[in-house]
């Protein structure tokens, strides 16, 4: 995963000595030049006045996460002085990339490297730029031995040690209160970091309102259905802060997803990849980022939840059209993999699912996971066990080497996907009751483990995979329980409202029945019309009158 420590160290090295900026394209482009579309970013160091301005420019840029614009942007900053050494902190908090994404591998890890070691050499006239510099330094550490994980923990803590050294600088407190939201564990259900982070932002943001860095990540602090709610000032506000950064108009669907906000949240990541591609065409660069598959898959989501299935197939083969520059990066390789999953699993199209492509050799592992997870599910839901027995091992095999990768997070969620699947090999096999123990089981452990930033949702909530196991062994009132369990995290699923009408209908409560239908026809009611759920529904209705 990493460099070998000869060659990490050869370039290190190298950028010890290396006297030019770190080489970028460079691109003229009119968002480029002022703060006005990218938010406002007031970002003082020890440069140039010329180099100043650049330098705040820049900042806004990477506020945004615009990785492609921030190269350009740093190097426009050293064009005009070429002292300055927070331009190489920036260039190595660009290359590192989204803090959720799991950090950089290969050339990127060095070239961040290069600049982390390239800042620390140069003398930095203030301690709180030092404090920035030695931040960087610790994220980029023994790169050839450590994992990212572990060095993102070491950059929150130096962090905490600048905040609390500062506690009244404005970005220190926003880069502090980031590194909290990086690092909180996914399975905190008592959230403190984001809490801790939210503490910071919000007073922030009533003071700074314009400021992009402040926006995004009070929406990242609060991205989790328990804390979602205290976002939407953020994610109302966000796009119109820096309307020229594509990520900037997809972010305020994370909340959107949270709180089931569907038309919204396709909207938003519709202007988003807009804006990507505009971006791409303009600057020369043929190619989509993996942000692009990332606003796609989270747009295929919210069409599927009202039921607009043929925009959701015409969004897939819009993402497979265009070619990703880096197909093998989790963005990429899990967003471009799960919006093509969802749509057999969410469906119901189980056949499809059960037939859904094998990974092809050397694929990424959560997208590995994501296929074997698919067709393990739709094998044993149309009687195949021993079919997906196969993808379950394959399930095992995955979890172990991430587990060896010190990828514990994802490790977790490969194997409580495994254990949904096993839970319906189990029933398909007759084992009622070792599967419907098998599917609390899995459905109690993700519950506790937070949906990571890189998805707008599992591709099967497993207590929805639960309450559909209750339903087919006609323990309806549970069913009811474990459906209407999975909207209180998850609200608005179609898939879930459908299921607690139904088992309400079955376990003879036909007001609540009738009140789940009426929800549901609503939620659909501009949808294609084809799901066999519908009619379902709409007989209910038709027997029962308005």
């Amino acid at each position: 995963m990493f460099h070998s420590a000869a060659r990490l160290g050869a370039l290190l090295a190298l950028a010890l000595v290396t006297a030019s900026p770190i080489p970028a394209q460079q691109h003229d482009h009119a968002q480029g030049h002022g703060l006005g579309k990218l938010g406002r970013v007031v970002f003082p160091v020890s440069c140039t006045a010329e180099a100043q301005g650049r330098f705040e420019h820049a900042m806004a840029v990477l506020h945004s996460f615009w990785w492609e614009e921030g190269d350009d942007a740093f190097n426009a900053v050293l064009a005009a002085d070429s002292s300055c050494a927070m331009a190489y902190w920036g260039l190595a908090m660009n290359a590192w990339g989204n803090p959720f994404a799991g950090g950089p591998t290969g050339e990127v890890l060095a070239k961040g490297a290069r600049a982390a070691v390239r800042a620390s050499a140069m003398p930095a006239p203030t301690p709180r730029e030092r404090g920035f510099i030695a931040a960087a330094a610790a994220l980029y550490r023994s790169a050839d031995s450590t994992s990212n994980a572990v060095r993102l923990q070491a950059y929150a803590d130096t962090m905490a040690r600048l905040y609390r050294d500062f506690p009244r600088d404005l970005e220190i407190g926003i880069y502090y209160a980031l590194s909290q939201v990086a690092t909180a564990p996914r399975t905190d259900t008592t959230f403190a970091r984001q809490r801790r982070a939210i503490a910071i932002l919000d007073p922030l943001f009533a003071r700074h309102p314009d400021h992009p860095g402040l926006a995004h990540y009070v929406i990242h602090a609060t991205d989790t259905p328990a804390l979602a709610s205290l976002g939407v000032n953020a994610a109302r506000r966000y796009a119109r802060i820096a309307p020229a950064a594509p990520h900037a108009q997809h972010m305020p669907s994370h909340i959107f997803v949270r709180l089931g906000l569907w038309e919204e949240t396709v909207a938003s990541n519709w202007s988003s990849y807009r804006a990507g591609i505009d971006y791409a065409r303009a600057a020369g660069r043929p190619e989509a980022t993996p942000h692009e598959f990332h606003a796609l898959d989270y747009a295929v989501y919210g069409y599927l939840q009202r039921g607009q299935d043929s925009a959701a197939r015409a969004t897939v083969a819009e993402a497979e059209r265009i070619h990703a520059s880096d197909t093998r990066a989790l963005i990429a390789a899990y967003n471009g993999t799960a919006m093509a999953a969802r749509i057999p699993l969410e469906r119901g199209d189980w056949r499809a699912a059960a037939e859904f492509p094998a990974p092809p050799d050397g694929s990424p592992p959560m997208a590995a996971a994501l296929r074997r997870f698919t067709r393990a599910v739709g094998s044993a839901r149309t009687g195949r066990a021993d079919a997906a027995r196969l993808e379950i091992a394959a399930l095992d095999s995955i979890a172990g080497a991430l587990d060896s990768q010190q990828e514990t997070y994802w490790a977790r969620v490969v194997r409580i996907k495994r254990d949904a699947a096993e839970a319906w090999a189990r029933f398909a096999a007759g084992d009622t009751v070792g599967a419907l123990r098998l599917a609390r089981a899995a459905a109690d452990s993700e519950e506790v483990t937070d949906k990571h930033p890189v998805t707008p949702g599992e591709l099967l909530p497993a207590r929805e995979l639960e309450g559909d196991m209750l339903l087919a062994a006609g323990r309806h009132a549970e069913a009811r329980a474990a459906y209407l369990g999975t909207l209180v995290r998850e609200p608005g699923r179609a898939r879930s409202i459908f299921g607690a009408a139904r088992a309400a209908e079955l376990a003879g409560d036909r007001a609540a029945a009738a009140k789940g239908y009426r929800e549901y026809l609503r939620l659909l009611e501009k949808g294609d019309g084809s799901r066999a759920e519908l009619a379902v529904a709409r007989a209910f209705h038709a027997d029962t009158g308005p």
